[in-house]
């Protein structure tokens, strides 16, 4: 998720200084990792320069005044168009559980092992998961469904590299050799 396209789109609902739209972020996204406020405030500060965003007012409160931003026509149209895109597929397919693999392999390691405890780890994460899917708000429901299907998909490439596990390590030696 990009956090300059998720903070714009918590602005169209009307301004908003830094604490509540982190605290809305933190709500509305409520599996994805907690935005930190210097990063909220960091955004700000770019979608403002960018002209997608601009300081509305000023309010007092006990501490510093507490700047207020709402969305520019410009910061609008951007959200707009945003959302409005399909999101691509990753162009590339290497990831870390692949690359963890090929290098404990090349090192001479059990990829067997390997595999064993990622998949013991993913399904550990799962239940975690099914667990906040029964309980949770919608919102909490739906974010668990979609890293649960992610998982699941692992969970399933964990299984069929370690069926295809000793051609891979006999691919790799031959490459070494």
């Amino acid at each position: 998720m990009s956090t300059p396209d998720a903070v714009l789109g918590l602005l169209q609902r009307g301004p908003r200084h830094g604490y509540d739209l982190k605290r809305e972020h933190d709500t509305r996204f409520p599996l994805a990792k907690p935005l930190a406020f210097s990063q909220v405030y960091a955004t700000l500060g770019r979608l403002q320069r960018d002209g997608l965003a601009e300081v509305t007012e000023q309010q007092p409160g006990d501490g510093p005044e507490r700047t207020v931003y709402g969305l520019t026509a410009k910061g609008r149209r951007r959200l707009h168009d945003w959302v409005g895109e399909p999101e691509p597929p990753a162009p590339h397919v290497a990831n870390v559980l692949f690359t963890k693999l090929v290098v404990a392999l090349l090192g001479g390691a059990d990829g067997g092992r390997y595999l064993d405890v990622q998949r013991s780890a993913h399904l550990a994460r799962m239940r975690e998961l099914t667990a906040v899917r029964r309980v949770g708000a919608p919102a909490e429901a739906l974010a668990a469904d979609y890293a649960l299907f992610h998982l699941e998909a692992d969970v399933r490439w964990l299984e069929t590299t370690l069926q295809r596990l000793p051609s891979l390590a006999a691919t790799l030696e031959e490459v070494r050799a």
